[in-house]
């Protein structure tokens, strides 16, 4: 059982609840934390003293001050209104992480709501049933309040919502699983909507995946290195310590530990008339490298951010209500687009390293295109084209979401991050990355059979066998994008991380 402390959330721990579903619950200090500053806002809404979202509208309609006796209404209202959202609906995992999210940032007890709304998002965690969320229309400025307000309308027992593969209405799945409907109280409407844990929960599992394929990058380049007749000289430890970037020597030392002791490269030492390999080979340090330390970076800003109180106002329990601006998306906006880069690269220097396996006057006599009989056959042409239009995609997909603007809600929001933007095209953008070097891993396991009887690296030969595991060895012409995906899917699993494994958080 994972317990919520509104402080100590992981990366690690949102993909065990997402995507592995361990189960969850309420920790017993941050629910007396949560008592307390729910006593302030019931304390707040007995004065009668107008306090924005407690007992006033919401936006640009903030100086209009509501009655005690509609203030269920109010937020129930606001609830209903904001799921604006259209669009595609969010995947399980992700909105899995969305309710994880929220129900740890109620559980700091800066929104003062009552542990019972964090009980019953935990409890349908658990029971695996989920709103229905369509991921457009959140431009993460008063936060995700459309994906949010989807999610808030599951809890008061509206709107549709999923348990496993079957849709229906909230009502009837919360009494079907025997979940009573919240009545909410005074701010817990605007509590279940106002923060980033829409964007942050795409960005969340869009880095835990990265972070992977990084390593298994890694893997793929030493493969392809090794069809290709490469030389690592240019990871000699000596090279990376004359730059001192920190990234770029966990890199190469990760590609020289992958690449010891091999026949292959035994092979070719001496009488080789190549002086340098080309950058997609010889240059994989400088170009992985400043990826970890992206990576890094991101997963800072992330990591805080799954802790972090984004409501507003923000309750204190010394029976203040202070209205800020902890909602903006701008922090994981810009991480997420960074990451977008991060993938770019990593996928422009993968498709170029596929592209030296296929061509006939670069791939170091192996068979043009990897064909067994060129002509006849086509081999991995067409994989690399689609290499290329998957990275070509990539670098579309950097170009920044977080510094465009349009200002909503009457102007009162007149500077806001796209925060939701930057993540959804991450996600694509890590989808990219995962099948170019499947791709690559596909093409770099044929290429090394050409060299046999030579033998790899210890590590790297266990990784052939694993691709051999998924695929069969080609014998002619036959329907890739199978072998891609089984890859692809091995991949985002984690089947080609090896040993020495780099922590990238």
């Amino acid at each position: 059982m994972l317990y919520l402390d509104g402080r100590s959330l992981t990366i690690a721990d949102v993909y065990a609840v997402a995507v592995s579903r361990q189960p969850v619950a309420l920790d017993d200090d941050a629910r007396a934390r949560m008592t307390r500053t729910r006593a302030v806002v019931d304390a707040a809404v007995a004065t009668g003293v107008p306090v924005y979202g407690v007992n006033t509208g919401f936006g640009k309609l903030s100086e209009i001050t509501i009655p005690n006796d509609q203030l269920a209404a109010l937020q129930r209202n606001l609830v209903r209104s904001h799921a604006a959202g259209v669009g595609d609906r969010l995947p399980e995992a992700e909105t899995r992480a969305m309710m994880l999210l929220r129900a740890n940032v109620l559980a700091t007890g800066f929104a003062g709501a009552r542990p019972a709304v964090v009980d019953l998002l935990l409890q349908l965690l658990n029971a695996g049933i989920y709103p229905v969320v369509p991921e457009q229309g959140s431009v993460g400025a008063s936060g995700d309040l459309a994906p949010l307000a989807h999610l808030a309308l599951l809890l008061i027992g509206e709107g549709r919502a999923c348990v496993g593969p079957r849709e229906a209405s909230a009502a009837e799945l919360l009494a079907e699983h025997g979940f009573t409907p919240l009545v909410l109280a005074a701010k817990e409407g605007l509590a279940l909507i106002n923060g980033t844990q829409a964007h942050t929960a795409i960005a969340t599992l869009a880095i835990h995946e990265l972070a992977r394929l990084w390593r298994a990058a890694h893997v793929v380049t030493a493969m392809s290195l090794e069809a290709l007749l490469g030389s690592p000289t240019a990871f000699d430890a000596r090279i990376q310590d004359a730059r001192g970037q920190a990234g770029q020597k966990e890199s190469a030392a990760l590609l020289r530990a992958l690449l010891d002791h091999s026949a292959i490269r035994e092979s070719h030492r001496s009488g080789d008339p190549r002086v340098q390999d080309a950058y997609a080979l010889r240059c994989v340090p400088q170009v992985h490298g400043p990826a970890l330390d992206a990576l890094r970076f991101a997963a800072q800003i992330i990591s805080r951010e799954l802790n972090a109180a984004t409501d507003n106002p923000l309750v204190l329990e010394s029976g203040e209500l202070i209205s800020g601006g902890n909602f903006h998306g701008q922090a994981v906006g810009m991480a997420s687009d960074l990451l977008a880069i991060v993938c770019a690269n990593l996928a422009v220097i993968s498709e170029r390293r596929c592209d030296r396996l296929v061509h006939p006057d670069l791939n170091q006599g192996l068979p043009p295109f990897l064909a067994g009989s060129p002509g006849l056959e086509s081999g991995f042409m067409m994989v690399q084209v689609t290499a290329a239009a998957l990275a070509s995609e990539c670098k579309l997909y950097a170009n920044p979401a977080s510094v465009d603007s349009i200002p909503t809600d009457g102007n009162k929001e007149d500077v806001v991050p796209m925060a939701m933007g930057a993540a959804v095209k991450l996600r694509r953008t890590v989808r990219n990355l995962r099948h170019v070097l499947a791709i690559e891993l596909l093409c770099a396991a044929e290429g090394i059979e050409y060299r046999r009887p030579l033998r790899s690296s210890a590590p790297l030969e266990a990784a052939h066998a694993r691709v051999r595991m998924l695929v069969e060895k080609r014998s002619g012409d036959r329907v890739p994008s199978p072998d891609i995906a089984v890859l692809a899917e091995a991949l985002a699993a984690g089947a080609f991380e090896t040993e020495p494994l780099v922590e990238v958080f």
